[in-house]
């Protein structure tokens, strides 16, 4: 079996997720709980997506990467890495590592890893009952 190989379905959902992404941080702003619950828990969604359209590897370990991953990121806006690095607010990348840690970021994290692996199980156990 292949290791790369893109999948049509996971860049589509990548490509959607991104658009919803967007969305959400450029109309939806004043929507606090959006931006800051939805948002975090779509991201890791979408991870995992722009990763499963490019590598075919076991989905459940892409998710446990995808979380480890996230979780990485908000240990450095714990340690405001953004700021010991020399970027300031409106950097690219200060906003791409963010700077306010939450631990309600990484319980966003988690939900959206855990949906995700159920509506893997049950694709797959729905694509196997219709064979």
């Amino acid at each position: 079996m292949r290791l790369f190989g893109l999948s049509r379905r996971h860049i589509l959902l990548a490509m959607l997720l991104f658009a919803i992404e967007v969305v959400i941080a450029a109309r939806l702003p004043h929507v606090s709980w959006v931006r800051a619950y939805l948002g975090d828990v779509l991201v890791v969604v979408l991870l995992y997506a722009m990763v499963r359209s490019v590598l075919r590897i076991n989905d459940y370990l892409v998710l446990l990467m995808v979380f480890v991953f996230a979780c990485g990121i908000e240990m450095a806006q714990y340690f405001h890495v953004a700021e010991r690095l020399g970027y300031v607010r409106g950097d690219v990348m200060y906003t791409v590592i963010g700077n306010t840690f939450s631990w309600g970021d990484i319980v966003c994290y988690a939900v959206g890893c855990i949906a995700t692996a159920v509506i893997v199980l049950l694709s797959r156990t729905l694509f196997r009952i219709h064979r």
